[in-house]
């Protein structure tokens, strides 16, 4: 049976890394990052708020036709408000897939170093622009709000599955994260 996965998690912990690594072992499977589709609209830092509504739209018909096609699908996004994890949710129950949250657990600090050391380092088109938004926003100092915000979201999901990152090993991360499926 198909599977509609969902990582979920704070900016940097490691979401588009495992939603990669999963696909890798699944033919056909899509890693559906939003933020990649986003990133095709043209000019979309003009309009974010309006961008991310669109590549949200985007993202559940790319997913309705890769489920329908009977394969994975893969959504590594933070979610501080429940609204698409809901719509991610009806989506799987209407094509009669499976659907699995798993939320990346970490705390504030320890996701604020890890952009911080990022951000020093190569980035890719993707994660500059994740940096830019959250510079915008008010940079390392609103990963706080972002993780009040996705605990808050956890605390009506009580079916979200919950996996710890191992800070600099991806590979134990994902064997966590399968043992949780």
């Amino acid at each position: 049976m198909p599977r509609l996965l969902l990582i979920n998690g704070l900016p940097g912990s490691g979401k588009s890394t495992l939603a990669a690594r999963y696909v890798a072992d699944r033919p056909l499977a899509l890693c559906l990052d939003i933020d990649v589709v986003r990133g095709l609209l043209g000019a979309w830092m003009d309009m974010p708020h309006d961008a991310g509504l669109l590549a949200r739209r985007l993202a559940l018909s790319m997913a309705r036709l890769v489920l329908g096609e009977g394969h994975d699908v893969v959504v590594p996004q933070f979610l501080g408000r429940p609204g698409f994890i809901g719509e991610l949710e009806a989506l799987a129950a209407e094509l009669g897939v499976e659907f699995v949250e798993v939320v990346l657990v970490e705390e504030p600090d320890v996701a604020a170093a890890r952009l911080a050391e990022r951000a020093a380092g190569p980035l890719s088109p993707v994660q500059r622009d994740a940096h830019l938004m959250l510079d915008r926003a008010g940079g390392l100092d609103v990963v706080s709000e972002l993780h009040r915000r996705l605990h808050g979201v956890l605390a009506d999901r009580p079916g979200a599955r919950r996996v710890v990152p191992v800070p600099g090993d991806a590979e134990q991360t994902y064997r966590a994260l399968l043992d949780r499926l």
